[in-house]
């Protein structure tokens, strides 16, 4: 992947404190919602926050081409002259996220169609089928034009591809979406006897004998073939791609010079876009993260998420582009953030590998679906401790411009495979209750209790540095992966495998001979039948890493037999009692795990710290519960620690540096408030 950043024009790039630039602080910005008079406002409460990123024109496609043949660029080229003249840049979007009324009026047949094939109409956003080629067609004439016109504007920073490609449109079943999807299926399987052996159609007679007989998985009488499911959700993810890499040719084309994004959403059940193929197609990475604003630990699940998107940047500084200052509009009940929440998150996102902080949106819009989504200008204006927020934060990320361009390195990794998910949640499994990134989650939020830092890679990834590798639930497997992760233990590293892996090759096909499938020579283990447990029942094991019988596990077990590993834990009730439940496998100087359950927070937690003594990773620094400890290592020996306080209590930290956003020097330990937030600058740990 491309490691370009932010164009920053002058004279940011002059006055930034690294070689990189700036942190990027700012959010989408909807000029067109509002009067003209309001825009120079904006500019001048931008310079207040601190503000020197907007993105502009996300949603503009029916202002800048009222009808087929007509353009209006002069409001968008005022706004552009007015965000120069105030200093800040560009981030310019393509528009082409939702489309005019006009054109699904003129071309109806662009509409998605859902499973149950009911048409989706114009009146929401993203009204479009990734396949249509008319779609294509329009859109990319509209970024012809956006980049003939200000591909040499002085705010133009970045190029900011369409907004959340699949926010809502990526599952299409119409006919145009049919017709695309055998033109993939045959440039993957190439004959229709290949096709046929992958998706195993002698089941149920569903043996196909020409392209045109092939559908989506469209609703149906009962289960739809398992890999037809699987392909598609590969192919939906590809028809995404392929138009962020059409739109990515023609701003290339016309503007080699200027970097191009498009924001991901790793974040929460959003699955459907694998976004570690799409990494490469974007000069830099972006994301959008909103948390759940109900979860008591979503602070965890930011992390994860950050992690995930630090992973699928390759290691390099990423954008936040998108969260929220308070409360968001689209869930059941939207609570706002507590007092120093939204400081506490950016920040959060900071530390694991974002060199931009960005919101929806700059002003909250007055009218529409999003009108009570909070944003950095509220309806009560700038008298408002929202506002103050926004300002303050402004304020850290120009105390924290050093470090910029540092990275996040750790020495557990946990492994995660979209593809997997999904897969593993196709219907008819032994336990249609699994839930892939919940399971995944558990253990990552193990690993971050235990204040050590944890990356989250894709199974691809390069594992030489990590001294622990997490292996979840990862359904599909292949040869390239057992064959890293057995010479990773080999080396002296840590391996551990959880129950329903490496169970199925890339085609959705059963590795025979016994489960763990794929595995099962590395984790010297194998099992002739799942056991699942039923959901609500609650089964129990003992051993020397668990703490006798009160550890509790529940939702599957397995009657593990033993090939050439030992049991670490055994099953004393459930369908699977007296059975290994958790095993241990020596390889070469290192050792491989097989945890055959879904362990309680608990139980999990006594085995990871195992785990971590075995590998010899410790913490970062020594923090009471519920603070988060991240490093990122700059250049000349210099390292960044964060330590946010996740509690209500003030605490301490057992460490030294110079705070960045306070300048105060600590020597062997660092008070934090409740809520708080430090981040100091030392030399750089050894170990």
């Amino acid at each position: 992947m491309a490691s370009r950043w932010i164009r920053w024009p002058e004279p940011l790039a002059d006055a930034a404190p690294t070689a990189r630039g700036p942190l990027a602080y700012g959010g989408d910005y909807n000029p067109e919602q509002w009067p003209r008079e309001v825009w120079l406002e904006d500019a001048r409460l931008m310079q207040e926050a601190g503000v020197n990123l907007v993105s502009v024109a996300i949603f503009s496609w029916a202002r800048l081409q009222p009808a087929p043949d007509q353009w209006d660029f002069e409001w968008l080229d005022d706004v552009l002259d007015i965000m120069h003249s105030h200093g800040i840049a560009v981030d310019l979007a393509t528009a082409t996220a939702s489309t005019p009324a006009w054109l699904t009026t003129l071309h109806p047949e662009i509409l998605p169609v859902d499973v149950d094939g009911h048409t989706l109409y114009h009146g929401s956003r993203q009204s479009w089928s990734p396949s249509s080629p008319v779609y294509r067609e329009y859109s990319l004439a509209l970024v012809e034009k956006m980049a003939e016109r200000y591909g040499k504007h002085p705010a133009l920073a970045m190029w900011h591809v369409s907004n959340e490609l699949g926010c809502h449109n990526v599952l299409d079943y119409s006919d145009v979406a049919a017709v695309a999807f055998r033109g993939w299926l045959e440039a993957r399987y190439t004959t229709l006897d290949e096709l046929n052996r992958a998706w195993g159609t002698d089941f149920w007679a569903q043996r196909y004998t020409a392209w045109d007989q092939i559908l989506p998985p469209r609703r149906s009488t009962a289960f739809v073939n398992p890999t037809q499911q699987l392909d598609f959700a590969r192919f939906s993810s590809y028809q995404l791609r392929e138009q962020l890499r059409a739109e990515r040719e023609v701003l290339t084309r016309i503007t080699p010079d200027v970097p191009v994004t498009t924001n991901f959403m790793v974040m929460g059940d959003t699955k459907a876009m694998d976004y570690t193929s799409w990494a490469g197609d974007v000069d830099l990475v972006s994301n959008d993260h909103y948390i759940t604003s109900a979860d008591p630990v979503s602070h965890i699940e930011l992390s994860f998420s950050a992690d995930l998107t630090h992973g699928i940047a390759g290691g390099e500084p990423w954008m936040l582009m998108e969260h929220s200052t308070s409360a968001v509009n689209w869930q059941h009940v939207n609570l706002q953030k507590r007092p120093g929440q939204m400081r506490r998150n950016s920040l959060a996102h900071v530390a694991h590998g974002a060199d931009a902080v960005c919101f929806f949106q700059w002003r909250q819009s007055q009218a529409g679906a999003e009108k009570f989504h909070s944003a950095m200008v509220p309806h009560a204006g700038t008298d408002s401790a929202l506002w103050r927020g926004v300002v303050s934060l402004g304020a850290d990320l120009v105390s924290l411009g050093e470090i910029a361009g540092s990275t996040v390195q750790a020495q557990t990794a946990v492994l995660f495979d979209y593809e997997s998910w999904w897969a593993t949640e196709i219907d008819s499994h032994p336990n249609n209750e699994f839930q892939y990134r919940r399971r995944v989650l558990s253990w990552y939020r193990s690993l971050w209790e235990k204040q050590v830092g944890t990356a989250v890679v894709p199974a691809h990834a390069d594992l030489s540095g990590y001294r622990l590798v997490v292996v979840p639930h990862l359904y599909l497997a292949d040869d390239s992966l057992v064959s890293r992760l057995t010479a990773f233990a080999e080396a002296g590293g840590t391996v551990v495998v959880t129950y329903f892996s490496g169970i199925a090759d890339q085609d959705d096909h059963i590795h025979l001979g016994g489960y763990p499938g794929a595995f099962r020579d590395l984790l010297g283990v194998r099992v002739e039948e799942f056991a699942p447990v039923l959901p609500g029942d609650t089964i129990h094991l003992d051993g020397d890493v668990v703490g006798g019988p009160s550890a509790e596990a529940s939702g599957w077990s397995e009657p593990v037999a033993l090939v050439d590993a030992e049991a670490r834990a055994t099953y004393v009730d459930g369908p699977s009692v007296g059975w290994p439940a958790i095993s241990r496998a020596a390889r070469g100087t290192g050792a491989a795990w097989y945890v055959t359950t879904d362990l309680s927070d608990a139980a999990r937690g006594e085995l990871v710290d195992v785990l971590l003594a075995e590998a010899g990773v410790t913490a970062i620094a020594q923090a009471d519960a519920g603070v988060e400890l991240v490093v990122r290592h700059g250049a000349d020996d210099v390292e960044f620690l964060f330590a946010i306080n996740h509690t209500d209590d003030a605490t301490t930290v057992e460490a030294s540096g110079t705070d960045l956003l306070t300048g105060d020097v600590h020597e062997g330990s660092v008070k934090i408030d409740a809520g708080g937030v430090v981040v100091l600058r030392r030399a750089a740990q050894q170990g």
